[in-house]
């Protein structure tokens, strides 16, 4: 087995203590994109698996599965590898979620990047390496500060990086004030081919293959750039919504995800089985049954539809076989899981690569 094959299996058997998700207006934001450039919406979404009633509540949530298959959607069917920094530029993110609205009404660079810190589970909520479990730290060193974004294992998607710092960027440009405060952007990942698009969308030099994820500031404390409008009755309204929008993150392992978090360890054995997993969430294979009936699915959609982002998220990473895949996804047979693959998408397996290398 090749160590990309090996690394992906680590990924898969990660657990996290919710299943990583994205807000749905960031989901939205990404569809309306691909769409202006050029992109049929229904067959991205359809490829994602993603179902676009979800899109209308900005708030909701959706897999981050489904956000990477629809990043690597949007990549595919508007031809733009740059894809990811076009849409940190298109969007700022005020328009997207609640947390930037938060950020308008604050008076300070400082006091933004707190509640941006405070809110960050509501962009997307994702595993991170920080021990006590924030996304975005401050580091100070030799004199110099850091805005470090700690998301664990964030090369198995760059999208989401350049997306994020581009975003940050953009927004800087836009308003001209503080531009002169960040010296370099800082990423983990390789140069990609259009390594030359993030000269013109950060204006900055960008360090590839970094120890981190970060933008380097020129001096040791935020600038002391202001808001000339804060509104500390708006900034209220929004927080105590964003703090309620945290208590049903909170709650909201449910029955469907505590079953892909079963189901995902021992994907690849192929021995998954209703009655298993019920047993290992301490559920009848009845109520077990029930339980996802009130949340629209049933455990043979749910496996189903696992397999698929999977799938697509394999594919994605560029280093994996048709064979390797469908034993990652829990396929005995290959030839069984190349029909699966052609239903899910239209396309044969082999096919479905020869499009994305050529």
């Amino acid at each position: 087995m090749t160590p990309g094959a090996k690394k992906l299996i680590r990924d898969v058997k990660r657990i996290h203590r919710r299943p990583p998700s994205v807000a749905a207006g960031f989901a939205r934001g990404l569809v309306q994109l691909a769409a202006r450039q050029g992109a049929d919406p229904a067959l991205l979404t359809r490829r994602a698996g993603l179902d676009p009633a979800v899109l209308e509540d900005q708030d909701a949530r959706i897999p981050l599965q489904t956000y990477v298959a629809l990043m690597r959607g949007a990549q595919s069917l508007t031809g733009d590898p740059a894809f990811a920094l076009h849409f940190g530029e298109a969007f700022e993110i005020d328009e997207l979620s609640i947390v930037g609205l938060i950020g308008r009404t604050c008076e300070t660079w400082e006091d933004a990047f707190a509640q941006l810190a405070r809110y960050s589970q509501l962009i997307i909520d994702v595993p991170v390496d920080d021990s006590q479990g924030r996304r975005l730290v401050i580091e100070r060193e030799g004199g110099r500060m850091w805005l470090v974004d700690t998301r664990s294992d964030p090369n198995a998607f760059p999208e989401l990086t350049e997306s994020s710092f581009a975003r940050s960027a953009a927004a800087v440009h836009r308003r001209r004030s503080g531009i002169d405060a960040v010296a370099e952007i800082h990423v983990t990942h390789k140069a990609p081919a259009h390594a030359a698009e993030y000269e013109r969308v950060f204006e900055l030099p960008v360090v590839f293959e970094s120890g981190r994820n970060a933008m380097l500031m020129k001096g040791n404390a935020f600038p002391t750039v202001t808001n000339t409008k804060p509104s500390r009755y708006v900034f209220g309204i929004l927080s105590e919504r964003a703090e309620a929008l945290l208590r049903e993150l909170d709650a909201s392992v449910t029955t469907r995800g505590r079953v892909e978090s079963a189901i995902m360890p021992v994907l690849h054995t192929g021995e998954v089985k209703m009655s298993a997993v019920a047993a290992q969430l301490a559920l009848s294979r009845q109520t077990l049954a029930r339980r996802l009936k009130s949340e629209g699915t049933t455990f043979e959609k749910l496996l189903d539809e696992l397999r698929h982002r999977l799938a697509l998220a394999y594919f994605g990473d560029g280093a994996i076989s048709v064979h390797q895949c469908a034993y990652l996804t829990g396929f005995s047979d290959p030839a069984a899981f190349s029909r699966a693959f052609k239903r899910w998408t239209g396309s044969a397996p082999r096919r479905f690569l020869e499009k994305k290398t050529g």
